[in-house]
């Protein structure tokens, strides 16, 4: 890894040496570190809210008495969302390196003729 870039302190453990990995295998610019940090920090944010679901639930209670999705659950699946995008910009596996034209993902993607 070296001293040329730092992993910062506020990630999990596990995502440290996760991003530690990454960074012994490869030669990552300035750039793609920021993409990897800012994917691990995406990562970590859905975590988080995965822990907070186990606890507190799927639903909350309106101050009508309604039950309504717990702000977490957005908070889940835009972080993980956010995870996947970094790790297809990063490209670590070499498919779909981010000079390659990609087309647009769109709901008839799989549909064109």
């Amino acid at each position: 890894m070296g001293q040329k870039h730092r992993i910062p302190d506020h990630l999990r453990p596990e995502t440290r040496k996760w991003a530690r990995g990454i960074l012994t295998d490869f030669d990552l610019e300035s750039h793609h570190f920021r993409q990897l940090i800012k994917t691990c920090e995406a990562f970590d944010r859905s975590e988080e809210a995965r822990e907070i679901l186990a606890k507190d639930g799927l639903t909350v209670v309106d101050r009508y008495g309604t039950p309504k999705a717990h702000p977490c659950v957005g908070i889940e699946r835009d972080a993980r969302t956010a995870f996947f995008r970094g790790l297809r910009e990063l490209a670590l596996d070499g498919v779909d390196a981010p000079e390659a034209p990609r087309a647009p993902r769109t709901a008839d993607y799989g549909n064109r003729r």
